[in-house]
């Protein structure tokens, strides 16, 4: 390379966004880190508490860390595994339970929140040998596959259909008026909640409208 010719340099865009996300990384993560302290330094676990919960018209007491959600006592604790963990983050909706008739993510709420309230999980539906109305339409309809979210989309679809007939509107709801019609599209959107990898949709919501008094 001849001496006296001039050295040129090629500065792109990534280089510069390349360089500064570097030294972002260099100035800021090692402040973060020493400001949060040695990471074992988490302190003592808080003391346990005893919660009473009325699951399927049972009494349990129990005493849990109070950090337990709502699904892991159910399921780890009374051994009532109907209820699935799916995502764990209240996104897939097959950890759906009824709790005093209204359906909630079990994976989203604390046991200790729910001292004294009736719970109902999808092992509570049945009576004895005679399945739910729900229940019955659902394996009419062939409304699942694998079975893995079937407790959540019943114990969702029973959810549904109290708030319907309270009057309750959802999102697709034109005459906030009237008393809703549960269309395929209503059905659709009250139980966009609960995810079916399946993809057993159609025959959901046609079990649904058959509890319903709808036709199908």
């Amino acid at each position: 390379m001849d001496e006296d010719e001039p050295i040129t340099l090629e500065i792109t865009r990534r280089t510069v966004i390349e360089t500064g996300t570097t030294a972002l990384l260099l100035t800021t993560l090692p402040r973060a880190a020493l400001g949060a302290g040695p990471l074992d330094d988490a302190g003592p676990p808080p003391p346990p508490l005893t919660v009473e919960l009325q699951i399927n018209g049972q009494s349990h007491s129990l005493t849990l860390d109070p950090r337990t959600t709502l699904l892991d006592a159910l399921r780890e604790h009374l051994g009532l595994t109907g209820s699935k963990k799916g995502c764990d983050h209240g996104q897939c909706g097959a950890c759906t339970v009824l709790i005093e008739g209204r359906r909630i993510n079990s994976c989203l709420t604390l046991a200790v929140m729910h001292d004294g309230q009736s719970v109902t999980t999808i092992e509570g539906l049945a009576k004895g040998e005679n399945l739910h109305p729900l229940q019955s339409a659902f394996v009419e309809h062939d409304g699942f596959q694998c079975g893995y979210c079937t407790s959540g989309q019943i114990c969702s679809a029973i959810g549904m259909l109290a708030e319907s007939r309270t009057g309750m509107p959802s999102y697709v709801t034109e005459d906030l008026t009237q008393q809703p019609e549960l269309t395929d599209a209503e059905i659709r959107e009250r139980m966009s909640g609960n995810i079916c990898r399946c993809a057993a949709y159609p025959n959901i919501v046609a079990a649904i409208k058959q509890t319903a008094g709808m036709p199908t």
